[in-house]
């Protein structure tokens, strides 16, 4: 019951996705790194550069809350009904931050939107690919296994 109710930080948002988003997204990650693992050391750097700046879904939750507090108080200075929304706001961000769940994060894991981990994960397949380490599987799906580890 510990474990629902305060999941590992590491996994709580995989936990609480459905498991076909969850495959969605690790297959579109098995296919970047397919993509690029026999490509050019410049491809590749451009690639990890790229991961680099893509938003996690904290980022995009984080952002999409804070936007929607400031607007629903700044329309609440004329309409005080609008402040309920800056309530479910909250209330949604705090689940999350304890659960790893809240409405919106469907809707975000089926738009492909990854975690920190997810995204740090693929980048080290493709370090992997670029000889980094060394350990230097070949097959796209061991890559991104051992970067898992």
């Amino acid at each position: 019951m510990h474990n629902k109710i305060f999941p590992p930080t590491a996994k709580r948002v995989q936990m609480s996705t459905d498991c076909s988003a969850n495959n969605d997204i690790r297959n579109c990650t098995v296919n970047s790194i397919q993509i690029h693992k026999d490509a050019s050391a410049e491809l590749q750097n451009k690639r990890i550069c790229e991961l680099d700046h893509e938003w996690d879904v904290e980022r995009v939750l984080g952002t999409s809350a804070g936007a929607l507090v400031l607007l629903t108080s700044l329309l609440g200075l004329r309409r005080s009904k609008m402040f309920l929304l800056t309530g479910v706001v909250g209330f949604f961000m705090l689940q999350h931050a304890i659960q790893g769940c809240c409405p919106p994060l469907a809707l975000l894991r089926k738009m492909g939107v990854r975690t920190a981990e997810e995204i740090f994960q693929e980048k080290t397949a493709l370090k992997l690919a670029r000889g980094d380490f060394d350990a230097k599987p070949t097959d796209a799906a061991e890559m991104l296994k051992a970067a898992e580890k």
